[in-house]
């Protein structure tokens, strides 16, 4: 069981290393969080927001992959710099992928333009809400631009 648990805080310090170190992955989690606090303006069943979790959940392992993909293959030798390039290549492919598809799903269940109509009064008539949306829109420029890694 203790091995068994040991796994999980191993997972978890590979998530904190990837916020710490990877700017698409700080990304991709500002840009869940904007999913998940525009989708309450959403009258969502739960397969929706199952549907949301989903893509937002492949996003972001699919740029741990990522991650780990360029880390593992980050200064091959001679006889395979293409190949590691190739990996490397592929591993970002995936989260593109992934990605567009997401964007897919999400436009096809936030893109209600009565909705969107909506929420653009609400923060344009709002100045508290409007507020809060310009400034969590600069800690989100700030925490996505984070500082310069070190090399891990």
């Amino acid at each position: 069981m203790r091995r068994f648990l040991r796994g999980f805080r191993y997972a978890w310090a590979g998530i904190v290393a990837a916020v710490r170190t990877e700017r698409n992955f700080r990304f991709h989690l500002c840009a869940a969080a904007y999913v998940l606090w525009f989708s309450q303006y959403y009258t969502f069943t739960s397969v929706e927001y199952a549907l949301l979790a989903l893509c937002i959940g492949g996003v972001m392992a699919l740029e741990l992959v990522n991650s780990a993909v360029e880390r593992a293959v980050d200064k091959p030798d001679v006889a395979h710099w293409r190949a590691a390039g190739s990996a490397k290549d592929m591993a970002a492919g995936a989260v593109l992928v992934f990605s567009a598809a997401a964007v897919v799903v999400g436009l096809c269940l936030l893109g209600d333009w009565e909705v969107l109509c909506r929420i653009m009064k609400l923060y344009t008539s709002n100045l508290p809400a409007a507020a809060a949306l310009l400034l969590s829109a600069v800690l989100a420029v700030l925490f996505i631009r984070g500082r310069k890694p070190k090399d891990i």
